[in-house]
């Protein structure tokens, strides 16, 4: 293909990248035809990227069940450009079995075996996913067409430099000393390391002064855990999605297995090579369970409050938007409008009331008006029942444990409970509220601009708000937490319940951990923090990120408060993805997409038919490529030169 073509840099080949590659495919015919150069950087295998590679525990799994991943822009998206229905993971694996994937890749023997038990329902292994991942991959560089000629490149971006003034073409510099050049770049880069925070770097310090352990938020299977010894208490802040991961390598890991017991438990067999963990967190409790119970009434139907009407008249009155004010009241209303519905709709017998009637008078009522509250306490007998957004998130709040003694048993019978709510058969209500969390965390990127929101609200939509969806609709799959249960009872799991504070003692070499709510102290060499490290683009272990930064091309989210205000850490992008640069100006061809930006994020992959919200930004995102692409002039210099 000759060297004059347009040419493409994507920095990061993960699932995000493999999108937006299917949405070129689809986009391409009366937007940008013609030959066309693309160039992906990625250290890792292309599709799956490190996050989701192939390399990595055989025991970690999703936490979403198979029916439920697809990378398929099916017809649910919204989007100009044209849906192409394909297999989600589950259809895949089917697929490969029938002998209906014709391209099937070849497996190794366990998953062939998991392949045969797998089920919608199942969750499946990373390694299954990543599997699927680089298969959609191929299959989207297969779309693009003979005229397409697409170049894997196993390196590191560690550059983006502008080739003259008018924004016309860049130069990527890679670390094994290549140089791409290219009209169009984009990072996306997903989630990367960061050099530790001061506290954390303090820690460290600490422990290596002291000859104790301490592992910095990182990525959960990259950290290295050797130094950590057989029957070693180990202190762990953080008790979400990292600290499943963080169960499976220290116990299973280790030798360790589970086996079902005669009273329907499960359990756990040590293998004697396990450290004994006191985990807690700001709620002291892990996220609740993935939900297989099925609705009994009425199918979910769209936001009927969180709408763009009503955000347009919120944008029409209002100069900025206050999340907490504007936006949670309706995001909390839908949430208990889907919530009793299934409860009225699906058990008639719990409820006192019509659905009809308790719609139309619960529709004419604010979230926060006592008339709802004596709505609800007169149409639903049973106040165990009714909705409360606020103990859900804070399910100790204001309670003082008397004992460790008194948090064991709390924090045990909490988990029972939400096994019991969100597995057992009684209980639809719970996906019901589920579909409609994930239905506005969906939508909210799609109708409030960023740059509509004040700076406390920004906080509020990256902190809070996504840490309450992720709490209640992002958690482990269910026999996570049975597992949980189980190492508690064997003793190598103790809780340090809620407001949980760690520090340094100085004076004996030791962490120590202590609960806002409760008595319980702990004193360890080991301390883990088991989370992933927050954006940090001029801190990030990723050096085109640090580049970006420090040459201007890119600039950290800065938010105005009454205090002068703070840097979120997060790469600033327009709504359209455009890389806002230090001085505030944006350039033409320079993009960027994924969790460490300012935009909302909402993953790379989703549940098929839910109008997901990435596959309606790879959409966009693609066709502004073709847009800037059918506009790159020429001539053109070489589209690679050096060892790239």
């Amino acid at each position: 293909m000759p060297a004059q073509h347009p040419s493409v840099v994507f920095i990061g080949g993960g699932p995000r990248t493999a999108g937006i590659l299917e949405r070129l495919a689809a986009n391409r015919p009366g937007l940008a035809e013609g030959p066309l150069q693309i160039h992906i950087v990625e250290p890792y295998e292309p599709g799956s990227g490190r996050i989701w590679r192939y390399d990595q525990h055989p025991g970690l799994m999703l936490n979403s069940a198979a029916q439920d991943v697809t990378m398929f822009t099916d017809s649910s998206v919204v989007c100009e450009g044209p849906a192409i229905d394909g297999p989600g993971l589950a259809a895949w694996a089917a697929g490969i079995l029938d002998g209906s994937i014709n391209d099937a890749p070849a497996l190794p023997p366990h998953l062939q075996e998991q392949l045969r038990q797998l089920t919608g329902g199942t969750f499946p292994t990373r390694q299954l996913q990543s599997k699927y991942l680089e298969w959609f991959f191929r299959r989207a560089v297969l779309a693009l067409g003979s005229d397409v000629r697409v170049t894997v490149h196993r390196d590191t971006a560690v550059s983006v430099e502008p080739q003259g003034a008018d924004d016309d073409r860049y130069s990527v510099g890679l670390a094994g000393g290549g140089t791409l050049h290219a009209d169009v770049v984009i990072t996306a880069v997903g989630h990367t390391d960061a050099e530790p925070d001061a506290r954390s770097a303090a820690w460290s310090a600490f422990a290596a002064r002291n000859g104790g352990f301490h592992a910095a938020p990182s990525y959960t299977t990259d950290v290295d855990y050797s130094p950590v010894a057989p029957g070693q208490d180990v202190i762990v802040s953080g008790m979400g999605l990292a600290f499943v991961d963080l169960l499976v390598l220290l116990t299973e890991g280790r030798g360790g297995r589970f086996e079902e017991a005669a009273d329907g438990g499960l359990r756990y067999l040590p293998s004697g090579a396990e450290p004994r963990l006191w985990a807690g967190s700001r709620r002291g409790v892990p996220f609740h369970s993935k939900i297989s119970v099925a609705l009994r009434g009425e199918s979910a139907a769209a936001p009927r409050f969180f709408t763009a009407a009503a955000v347009d008249a919120l944008l029409a009155e209002h100069a900025e938007l206050d999340f907490r004010s504007h936006l949670w009241p309706l995001i909390a209303k839908d949430a208990g409008y889907g919530y009793y519905r299934e409860l009225f709709t699906g058990s008639p017998e719990r409820v006192a009331l019509g659905w009809d009637e308790f719609a139309g008078r619960f529709a004419a009522l604010d979230w926060y008006s006592s008339a709802r509250h004596e709505l609800v306490a007169a149409a639903v007998p049973d106040s165990e029942l009714h909705l409360d957004l606020e103990r859900l998130d804070k399910p100790f709040g204001g309670r003082l444990f008397t004992s460790h003694d008194d948090v064991q048993a709390a924090v045990a019978a909490y988990i029972e409970h939400d096994l019991e709510l969100r597995t057992g058969p009684d209980h639809p209500e719970t996906l019901a509220l589920f579909m409609a969390l994930l239905k506005v965390y969906m939508e909210l990127g799609r109708l409030v601009p960023p740059e509509r929101l004040n700076a406390r609200s920004q906080e509020d939509v990256h902190g809070w708000w996504h840490g309450f969806f992720s709490f209640v609709d992002s958690g482990p799959p269910p026999h996570r937490l049975r597992e949980m249960l189980a190492l508690h009872r064997a003793g190598l799991l103790h809780f340090l319940g809620p407001g949980l504070a760690v520090a340094a003692d100085d004076a004996t070499g030791e962490f120590v951990a202590t609960s806002a709510q409760s008595p319980v102290s702990v004193r360890a060499n080991a301390f883990i923090e088991a989370r992933l490290p927050g954006p940090a683009v001029a801190r990030s272990a990723n050096p085109l990120l640090r580049s970006l930064h420090g040459t201007g091309l890119g600039a950290e989210q800065h938010l105005l408060t009454s205090d002068g205000g703070h840097s979120t850490g997060r790469l600033l992008i327009t709504s359209g993805h455009r890389i806002v640069g230090r001085g505030g100006g944006t350039r033409n061809r320079l993009f960027g997409i994924g969790p460490g930006t300012s935009g909302w994020g909402a993953g790379a992959f989703a549940r098929p038919g839910t109008n997901a919200a990435p596959f309606r930004e790879n959409d966009a995102l693609a066709r502004k490529i073709l847009e800037a692409l059918s506009g790159a002039g020429r001539p053109r210099t070489a589209a690679a030169v050096g060892k790239a």
